[in-house]
């Protein structure tokens, strides 16, 4: 029997099918294998010569690090980045941020549904999770942030959010931009560029002064910090936001976590830092008494991931930069543009601690009882977080020999995807610098989905074994 000629459209049909069963099957292995394909490219793109301002094919080091901090959203960066890219650089950079915006599970989502051409139950339930991991487990419960049949509207959401609340933001400072005599069309750049930094949570500044020229300007500071609130709350809360906003009561627990949580770390860090740096001449300690309380909110909202700084964080005290750490280890909410273990994991874990002390056999939070497959889940995250930062830590004390609190601070922004640097990262050594670039990776891809990946497929037991209690404290 003669076989069948292969043509174009049987290599791409059964391409198609392979990528598809492949989503199906593995959809955790699928969106890292994406997220990694798109290091991999923004790499290859950063490292032509028309990338650079000068011409000259950048370290393939850089290149790589940069593609990774792009995707990753995180800020962290080896060369200065206002002079060394070139248009078409920032270009690319600036779509790289968008993409990783969107967050490695929902983009794998997006791509699976264009691949098989419809939306299967492993895609929804991954997407689902995405946008409410802590509350995904073997089924699908009520009352979650976001059912399976609102999967399809959630990544318009996204790409709505992406698209309203940054020409928002761009908007609002485009007349402070114009205000320094920065011609039009530069200003409309710099405004955009600013506001999709922000939103994002990635840092980055198109000129090399940064946001030096508006570091005492309460408008132009305010607006970063909304534009990064926003980001940082996660996708879940302003698509439930914007269906229920007039009705608070029926709002999920994982937003109310959310919202709550975010705002008193916000204030918490905030009045920490007013108090720690209160007379350090070095960063607040000589402003006036207006700036000198602004000032500490703006660097705890930017702790928390955005990344945006108006003073060094190196000079900051000991104390203040170990508050840092713990802020930025943290992070935003599920399903955003943030980093870090995440405010509703840390939010779990006190509530676990709550009904622990209070002797309750169950957690609750606002009227409703939170499953006990949720604390394991975030004992989980806040586990491969810690082993992830500690790994990384006792790596580049190694390599480089700096202190302790410089490594510390510089390991938890990579992993947060926060972007504030000492200055160790610019510093390092090329081994130093991959190791965070993987830290990078690790921690926006998620250590709990990362692990999830690896690890073989799961099977249902058919025995349990006897139970027995360890001495525990």
């Amino acid at each position: 029997m003669p076989r069948r000629p292969v043509t174009r459209d049987r290599v791409a049909r059964r391409l198609r099918e392979v990528l598809s069963h492949f989503a199906e099957v593995r959809p955790a292995r699928f969106a890292i294998a994406v997220f990694a394909a798109l290091v991999l490219l923004f790499a290859i793109l950063l490292s032509l010569p028309i990338s650079t301002a000068d011409g000259r094919m950048p370290r393939p080091v850089d290149a790589l690090f940069t593609a990774v901090s792009v995707i990753c959203v995180t800020g962290l960066s080896t060369v200065d980045m206002a002079t060394y890219w070139s248009t078409f650089g920032h270009t690319v950079i600036l779509i790289g941020v968008q993409i990783g915006a969107i967050g490695v599970l929902t983009l794998a989502s997006i791509l699976g549904l264009a691949i098989s051409r419809r939306l299967g139950l492993r895609q929804r339930l991954l997407a689902a999770s995405d946008a409410n991991p802590l509350r995904m487990h073997k089924g699908v419960s009520e009352g979650q942030a976001v059912h399976l049949n609102d999967v399809g509207r959630l990544l318009v959401t996204v790409a709505l959010s992406l698209l309203v609340i940054e020409v928002a933001c761009a908007v609002l400072l485009l007349p402070r931009i114009l205000a320094e005599g920065t011609a039009f069309g530069e200003a409309l750049w710099e405004s955009f560029y600013f506001s999709t930094m922000a939103f994002t949570n990635t840092g980055f500044t198109p000129t090399d002064a940064g946001i030096t020229p508006y570091a005492r300007d309460p408008w132009f500071l305010s607006v970063l910090m909304v534009g990064v609130f926003l980001g940082a709350v996660g996708f879940p809360v302003i698509h439930s936001l914007l269906r229920g906003w007039r009705h608070p009561h029926r709002w999920s627990v994982h937003i109310k976590l959310t919202l709550t949580a975010t705002i008193l770390l916000f204030v918490i860090g905030g009045v920490i830092f007013l108090g720690l740096e209160w007379d350090n001449p070095a960063t607040f300690g000589e402003l006036d008494t207006g700036q000198r309380i602004f000032q500490p909110f703006f660097l705890s909202m930017m702790t928390r991931s955005g990344g945006f700084s108006t003073i060094d964080p190196n000079q900051l005290g000991g104390s203040s930069l170990l508050v840092a750490d713990m802020l930025m280890f943290i992070g935003g909410g599920s399903a955003s543009t943030a980093g870090g273990i995440k405010v509703t994991t840390l939010a779990v874990l006190f509530l676990a601690a709550a009904a622990e002390a209070r002797g309750h056999q169950a957690m609750e939070a606002f009227n409703r009882r939170i499953p006990g497959d949720v604390l394991r889940l975030a004992v989980s995250v806040v586990l491969w977080g810690a082993t992830t930062v500690a790994v990384a830590s006792i790596i580049i004390l190694q390599i480089s020999g700096a202190s302790l609190d410089r490594v510390l601070f510089d390991v938890i922004s990579a992993f947060a995807t926060s972007g504030l640097s000492t200055g160790l990262t610019a510093q390092l050594p090329d081994s130093g610098q991959l190791v965070l670039a993987a830290t990078m990776f690790m921690g926006r891809v998620g250590t709990v989905t990362l692990a999830a990946a690896l690890a073989a497929s799961s099977s249902p037991r058919l025995f349990t074994k006897p139970e027995e209690r360890p001495i525990v404290g």
